[in-house]
């Protein structure tokens, strides 16, 4: 038995997903990265193409900066500028992984200096923080070893909590510190914040607005994601997701391609976890590479498969599952939450979207829309962006 897509519509409403603003930029894999026709050269230029994809789905209203690829010089006139276009500036998320000084670490180094300039820089993301509204200033490390003996690990977790205690003290308190983890890369041996337990502990100390972020593709393989969001949600320590797909590693392919089965799960433990929409304050955004695919349509799929699978685990029938539940009947509640996953809710999302002034079919308006073609056109010479751009 499920719920109707009646029951659920007034929900879907509710779902915002942040884009990330790297993701229009040029991407590749360690070996090449491919330059496309059109491609942003200015933040101001990725804000737009972000534009474009709320323009099409109302599902992503804000956009992530990354600092310092995102830096401009007036930073409420990039405000400003979203604000026009339509969506707003939201999480701003610190770099301290490309500068040469950072090779053996940035909040764990040993050397005092190299600590303190990598503190700074997230005092630094702090004021953009301040200058444009956001709430929540996010931290992924590359910090880590490679080989065993190379680092003392344990003291690598002191001087972590150290520095993030100076940060967060800095924080404002209507922000948010969020720290990400990742099991492995480009540390090999040990990764300085390797899992959800790790970020937990250090965010833990820190006080309430510490939390820890997801990203669905930093798991070993057979990893059961959706366990770990039920427990951050348990706990009260779920802050963001960074929402992508892997095959093997950290892909960061569009969201659902690999598994969407395993989206599905994890949707419905938010959901059933009071982490979704009005009912928490979990911020949902995308954390993408296009290799190969364009940017502005491969963010479209992105978010269309996040709302088709949440709307999926929306349908769920709770009560009839925990019925099932209590009652031990196995075959039962793996059948509640089969049906859910298994129901074609498309056709009744593209009336949802039309009754709403939507296209129906987001990624067929946006392909109609010449923008595409126009921004390949227009976008002649300078710079184009990448990682470290």
């Amino acid at each position: 038995m499920t719920l109707t897509f009646d029951q659920i519509a007034p929900r879907l409403a509710e779902q915002a997903i942040e884009l990330p603003s790297w993701a229009f930029g040029n991407s590749g894999t360690r070996f090449k990265v491919f330059g496309t026709p059109g491609t942003p050269r200015t933040p101001q230029e990725k804000i737009a193409d972000a534009a474009q994809v709320n323009k099409y789905t109302l599902l992503s209203p804000s956009v992530a900066l990354h600092i310092p690829w995102d830096r401009v010089d007036d930073y409420a006139a990039l405000s400003a500028f979203a604000q026009d276009h339509g969506v707003k500036l939201g999480t701003v998320n610190s770099n301290t992984f490309q500068d040469d000084e950072y090779k053996f670490g940035s909040l764990t180094h040993t050397d005092a200096s190299v600590r303190q300039r990598a503190i700074d820089h997230h005092f630094e993301c702090i004021d953009i923080m301040h200058a444009t509204g956001s709430r929540d200033l996010k931290i992924w490390l590359a910090d880590g070893t490679n080989y065993p003996g190379q680092g003392d690990i344990r003291g690598r977790q002191d001087r972590l909590a150290d520095s993030l205690q100076k940060i967060y003290d800095r924080t404002a308190e209507n922000q948010r510190l969020v720290l990400e983890y990742k099991f492995f890369e480009p540390a090999f041996y040990h990764t300085d914040v390797p899992d959800w337990g790790t970020s937990y502990a250090q965010v833990a100390a820190l006080g309430d607005r510490a939390l820890v972020c997801l990203d669905t593709g930093h798991h070993a393989p057979g990893t059961n994601i959706e366990f770990i969001v039920m427990q951050l949600l348990r706990l009260g320590k779920l802050g963001s997701f960074d929402f992508n797909s892997r095959f093997y590693a950290d892909d960061d392919l569009i969201v659902g391609a690999a598994d969407p089965f395993q989206l599905f799960r994890i949707l419905f433990e938010v959901v059933r976890g009071g982490g979704y929409g009005t009912d928490g304050d979990v911020a949902f955004m995308l954390d993408q590479c296009h290799n190969v695919e364009d940017k502005i349509p491969g963010q479209i799929r992105s978010v269309l498969n996040v709302q088709e699978m949440t709307a999926r685990a929306l349908l769920v029938d709770r009560e009839a599952l925990a019925a099932a539940q209590d009652a031990g009947d196995v075959l039962g509640a793996n059948g509640i939450l089969m049906d859910a996953f298994y129901t074609d809710v498309r056709p009744d999302l593209a009336a949802w979207r039309e009754s709403r002034g939507l296209a129906g079919d987001p990624m067929a308006a946006y392909a109609a829309s010449g923008y595409q073609q126009q921004i390949a056109a227009e976008r002649v010479g300078g710079v184009q962006a990448g990682w470290g751009a």
